[in-house]
């Protein structure tokens, strides 16, 4: 089958056209995607491409031994691969898998200031410690944040072209329902991605088989691998308690209120002994967070309580993979899916919205009987975000919006299996859209 196009591919080719390019470290979660994406970048866009997978090529550590001089590191290299024939400014060496070589991250500096060969590094965020990396390259590297494949990236493998992604956006800047047939097409491939997840593998598969056969296999087989990668990459922290925590987030997830507590996690849990673990998961790639606020006004980074939280898979073909065959075979047949309903759905908004780069944010006050699944926000306004599994009524969302108490909201966004809409207060959008909802913000509300 052919590559699946990423967006990555545009941004590591106009990475490549600065003439002042760091040396770049590609983060993300395992079996998202980084090694084939910087192969295909490095065998298109260079003369000569060289990887070093220091996992499966350990004898390869040893090219830091004598320092990081650029030209001994190249002969070490060239000792090694006799065959390779290096040609400055036209070279891009590719570290893999650098948890393995954490002397890898002081190498970064040297190449920065030789400039002669192009370094991209790559590794499991479960391995990478990153306080010892910054503090080996700070200054001397970009970074980028790789996820599983986005919905758009899922469209593209499906065959849809930019124009048809164009026109979902122009009916939403000009607040205009998609046509029956166009909403209807797009549900189904939006029910498929909840299904399937972003995983390459498992999307490749999809495409190619044109069924959901082994699907749900595979995603178990990677949830099993994190658990695996668990044990080897914990580090300091109990892995136990990580593990724990890991297998209890569909459970969470399933509650009313979704909040995820460490006392219920197992048996006399504390949270002083989890301290950690939680950023673990989050930096690892596994999990996003979201924060609950304290009060919904501005600024969202320095109003939101690090102790209430809700933990959501980053991939939401991870989530279905967690659960049951049956909740998948109802999810398929769009039939009920009991107490797993909401959580899908809003776990699927978290992974959407976190990968347009937004931070996570909700808020409840059961005081005023108000409960906002997401806040996000534009130029100068707060935004409350509203999943519905169902087309129920809103008061949380008119609460807020109506509310002389919270001045930093001025609409509000309700997402929900309903066309294009906006009744004065808030706007309705299909769930499938949420992908182009910054795009949408930036552009529309200035």
């Amino acid at each position: 089958m052919e590559r699946l196009k990423r967006k990555i591919d545009e941004y590591l080719v106009e990475w490549k056209k600065n003439k002042n390019r760091l040396p770049l470290i590609i983060k993300g979660a395992r079996q998202i995607g980084k090694t084939n994406s910087i192969r295909n970048f490095g065998k298109n866009n260079y003369k000569v491409f060289i990887e070093i997978n220091f996992a499966l090529m350990p004898q390869f550590k040893s090219i830091f031994e004598e320092g990081f001089n650029v030209d001994n590191i190249i002969k070490r290299i060239t000792l090694k691969m006799p065959t390779i024939q290096i040609e400055e400014h036209n070279t891009l060496i590719f570290f893999d898998e650098m948890q393995e070589c954490i002397s890898t991250a002081t190498s970064l500096k040297a190449f920065k200031e030789d400039g002669r060969y192009d370094v991209i590094c790559s590794g499991s965020l479960m391995g990478i410690n990153y306080k010892e990396i910054e503090s080996n390259s700070v200054g001397n590297k970009e970074d980028y944040i790789m996820h599983s494949l986005d919905f758009e990236e899922f469209l593209w493998a499906k065959g849809y072209k930019k124009e048809v992604i164009e026109d979902l956006y122009n009916h939403m800047l000009d607040t205009a329902p998609l046509s029956n047939m166009m909403y209807d097409v797009m549900l189904s491939n939006f029910k498929e991605y909840m299904i399937t997840g972003g995983m390459p593998a498992i999307v490749s598969r999809f495409i190619e088989n044109r069924n959901f056969s082994g699907i749900l296999q595979m995603q178990q087989q990677i949830l099993i691998d994190y658990e695996e990668d668990i044990t080897k990459y914990a580090g300091g922290l109990d892995k136990t308690k990580i593990l724990n925590c890991y297998r209890k987030i569909p459970v969470f997830l399933g509650n009313k209120n979704k909040k995820f507590q460490i006392s219920k996690v197992t048996t006399g849990a504390r949270s002083r002994e989890y301290v950690g673990v939680i950023e673990w998961l989050e930096n690892a790639g596994i999990v996003n967070v979201s924060y609950s606020m304290e009060h919904p006004s501005l600024p969202l980074k320095g109003n939101y309580n690090p102790d209430n939280y809700r933990l959501y898979f980053a991939d939401t073909g991870l989530l279905i993979g967690s659960l049951d065959e049956e909740v998948q075979e109802d999810l398929r047949n769009n039939e009920n899916m009991n107490t797993y309903k909401g959580a899908i759905y809003e776990n699927i908004v978290s992974d959407m919205l976190v990968k347009e780069g937004y931070k996570l944010y909700f808020y409840r006050d059961d005081s005023k009987k108000i409960e906002m699944d997401f806040m996000i926000r534009d130029k100068d306004s707060l935004i409350p975000i509203e999943v519905k599994a169902n087309n129920n009524k809103v008061n949380s969302l008119n609460n807020l919006i109506n509310g002389s108490i919270y001045k930093d909201i001025k609409y509000g966004i309700k997402l929900c299996n309903k066309n294009i809409g906006f009744n004065g207060k808030f706007y309705t959008f299909p769930y499938f859209l949420t992908f182009l909802l910054k795009r949408y913000l930036k552009e529309k509300v200035r």
